[in-house]
C-alpha cells in the first residue's frame, strides 16, 4: 500500500498544494483530474521527489519517509520502489531507443549490462517496438517515444509507476497507441497514479478518480461515482463539459 499524507507546496509563495492526502492499495490505478494549475503534476513530481515538497508524509509499505526531510538515502530507495513516465519523454536524445531503456537498469540498479540488454529487449517486444531498438528519439513519433517512455518505467519492475499526462504532448492520432500499452500496464496488476486529461480513459482503466482543484482534493471514489453521481458542484462542473448525448465523458 501507498500512503500520501498533507502533501504541502508553495513556489514564490503561492500555495500549489494544500495538504493533499492519497490512499492507493497494491494493484490500484488510480487517476488524478482537475483542471489546469489544480496541482496535479506538484503532487506526482513530489511523490517521487523531482519537486522538494515542503511538508508531507510518503509511506510505501512499512517504510515512511517525511518529504520535506528525507535523506539522500532514502530519496534513492523511494526512487527504486517508483517509475515516473514523464509527458514529454525525457528520453537521451545521444542514446538508443535500447539503451534508453537499458539506462536505468545499468546505472540505478546495477543489473549486469548483459542481462539489463535482455530486459530492454524483451520490454521492446512488449510495447511492440522491437524493430526500433537501435534507433534515436529524433527517428521516432511522439506515441514511438512514449512507449520506449512506458518500456523504460515497466522494465525496472517498480512498486508504483507515475504517469504524468502521458498523451498530452502528442498528436491526436497518436494517442490511442500510448493508451492501449498503459491499458497492459494495467492488466499486469502493476499499481498506477495516472495525471490525465483524457476522460474516457480514466473511466474505462481506473478503479479510484481523484478529482483535484486549487490545490486539494475535492472529490474521490470509483470512476462510477466520480463521472456517474459526482457530488460536489465543483466536480459536476468540471465534467459537463465532457458529457454527450449517451451521457459519457470524453475529450
Amino acid at each position: 500500500m501507498i500512503e500520501i499524507k498533507d502533501v504541502q507546496k508553495s513556489f514564490n509563495g503561492q500555495s500549489v498544494l494544500k495538504k493533499v492526502s492519497l490512499q492507493v492499495e497494491d494493484g490500484d490505478v488510480v487517476a488524478v483530474l482537475g483542471p489546469s494549475g489544480s496541482g496535479k503534476t506538484t503532487f506526482l513530481r513530489c511523490i517521487n521527489f523531482l519537486e522538494h515538497a515542503d511538508a508531507g508524509e510518503l509511506s510505501i509499505g512499512p517504510k515512511t519517509v517525511d518529504l520535506n526531510r528525507a535523506s539522500k538515502r532514502e530519496i534513492l530507495a523511494v526512487r527504486r520502489k517508483t517509475a515516473f513516465v514523464f509527458q514529454n519523454y525525457n528520453l537521451f536524445n545521444n542514446k538508443t531507443v535500447l539503451e534508453n531503456i537499458m539506462e536505468g537498469l545499468v546505472t540505478a540498479r546495477k543489473v549486469p549490462v548483459k542481462a539489463a540488454r535482455e530486459k530492454a529487449e524483451e520490454s521492446l517486444v512488449w510495447v511492440g517496438l522491437k524493430e526500433k531498438r537501435d534507433a534515436y528519439p529524433a527517428q521516432l513519433s511522439g506515441g514511438q517515444q512514449q512507449r520506449v517512455g512506458i518500456a523504460r518505467a515497466v522494465v525496472l519492475e517498480p512498486e508504483v509507476i507515475l504517469f504524468d499526462e502521458p498523451t498530452s504532448a502528442m498528436d491526436p492520432e497518436l494517442v490511442g497507441e500510448t493508451l492501449e500499452v498503459i491499458r497492459k500496464v494495467a492488466h499486469r496488476g502493476i499499481t498506477m497514479i495516472i495525471v490525465t486529461h483524457e476522460m474516457s480513459f480514466a473511466r474505462e482503466i481506473a478503479n479510484k478518480v481523484v478529482f483535484m482543484d486549487g490545490g486539494v482534493v475535492v472529490e474521490e471514489g470509483t470512476p462510477e461515482e466520480i463521472f456517474g453521481h459526482p457530488k460536489e458542484e465543483r466536480t459536476k462542473k468540471f465534467l459537463s463539459r465532457f458529457i454527450n448525448a449517451e451521457s459519457m465523458y470524453y475529450i
